[in-house]
C-alpha cells in the first residue's frame, strides 16, 4: 500500500491513534485483493533479504514485527503459491550423481582469472510486482562483458523458467565446453534437469557460498541496474507490456547502448567487440531512444 504525503502506515496510524494490526485488519475486509498482493510483496521482500533462508515461520515473525498480524497457515499456503520456501541446504557436493537430492556444487567462480568472453556466465532470478500479479525474470549474464546473453519472464517460479533462459543463451553464444555457469543455491539451478542440461552442453556448474552474496554481485548489480532504470520507472498493464519493455532495456538499450562503468565506459556490446580485436563502429546507432554521436554512447 502506499503511503500518503509522504507518510509511512506507521505514522499514519500515530497520527489516527490506531494500531497497526488494526488497520491492517480493517483493510483486509474492505480491499482484500489489495490486501494479499502488499502482504504477497512483503513476503517477498522478506525472502529476498533473507537470501531465501527464512521459512513460514520466521517470515510470519517478520510480518508481524511490521505490524501485520496474519496467520501462520496463511503465510504458509502463500509461501507455497509463489515459491518462496527455504530449500535445505547439502554440503558441498562434487558430483552429478541423480542419488543426490538438489546437490551443491564448489565455488569455481571465485578462483578464475577472467580473459575473454563465455568463459563464466552467472545466472540469478528476480520477481516483479504488476498490479494484479507477480511474475518472475530469470536471466544469464556473461561475467567478463556483463553482457545479458538469456532472459526469459514467466508467472511460475519453477526450473523451466530458468532452464528457458540458459537455452536462450546457449543458442544465442554456443558455448565451447568448459564454461563456468555459476549461481546462488536456488533449487531451480540445483535441480536435476537443469544440471542435466548444463552437462549436455559441457557446461560446469559452480555455486555461491552459503550465505555469501558478494559471490553473485556481478547479477544482482545488475538486477538492481534493472529496477532502478527500468522497472520502477513503469506501470505495466500486464505481461505482455513488460516483457516488451524488457526487451527494449535489455536487448537493445543495455546491451548496445548503457555504459558500464566497469568495462571503462563502453557498452557490452563494444566491450566484447574489442575483446574480439574488432573495431566498434556505434553498435547502438539504430536504437530510437540512445543519443548516439561520433563519439559513442551517452553515459546514464
Amino acid at each position: 500500500m502506499q503511503a500518503q504525503g509522504g507518510l509511512t502506515i506507521e505514522r499514519l496510524c500515530e497520527l489516527g491513534r490506531v494500531s497497526r494490526a488494526g488497520f491492517y485488519r480493517h483493510w483486509q475486509q474492505q480491499q482484500p485483493k489489495e490486501e494479499e498482493m502488499e502482504l504477497r510483496a512483503r513476503m517477498q521482500q522478506i525472502v529476498l533479504a533473507h537470501r531465501g533462508n527464512y521459512g513460514y515461520r520466521r517470515v510470519s515473525r517478520e510480518l508481524k514485527d511490521q505490524g501485520l498480524v496474519v496467520n501462520h497457515k496463511r503465510v504458509l499456503r502463500l509461501m507455497q503459491e509463489d515459491n518462496l520456501l527455504a530449500v535445505k541446504r547439502r554440503q558441498f557436493v562434487l558430483t552429478t550423481d541423480s542419488r543426490h537430492d538438489l546437490p551443491v556444487y564448489m565455488n569455481l567462480a571465485g578462483r578464475m582469472q577472467l580473459s575473454g568472453i563465455d568463459q563464466i556466465w552467472v545466472a540469478d532470478i528476480t520477481y516483479i510486482r504488476l498490479r494484479e500479479a507477480f511474475v518472475y525474470l530469470a536471466v544469464v549474464l556473461d561475467a567478463f562483458s556483463r553482457r545479458v546473453v538469456g532472459w526469459k519472464v514467466d508467472e511460475s517460479l519453477h526450473v523451466p523458467l530458468a532452464m528457458a533462459a540458459l537455452d536462450m543463451a546457449i543458442a544465442v553464444r554456443k558455448p565451447a565446453p568448459g564454461l563456468v555457469h555459476h549461481s546462488d543455491r536456488g533449487v531451480q539451478y540445483a535441480s536435476q534437469d537443469y544440471v542435466a542440461r548444463l552437462g549436455e552442453h559441457g557446461l560446469v556448474a559452480s555455486m555461491s557460498r552459503l550465505g555469501n552474496p558478494y559471490d553473485n554481485a556481478s547479477c544482482e548489480s545488475w538486477m538492481k541496474t534493472l529496477k532502478q532504470e527500468e522497472i520502477y520507472a513503469h506501470r505495466y498493464r500486464d505481461r505482455a507490456d513488460l516483457h516488451a519493455h524488457l526487451e527494449e532495456f535489455i536487448d537493445h538499450y543495455y546491451n548496445r547502448c548503457r555504459l558500464h562503468s566497469a568495462l571503462g565506459y563502453r557498452t557490452p556490446e563494444e566491450f566484447e567487440q574489442a575483446a574480439r580485436g574488432r573495431t566498434s563502429g556505434g553498435s547502438c546507432s539504430s536504437h530510437p531512444t540512445c543519443p548516439n554521436t561520433s563519439d559513442g554512447c551517452v553515459s546514464v
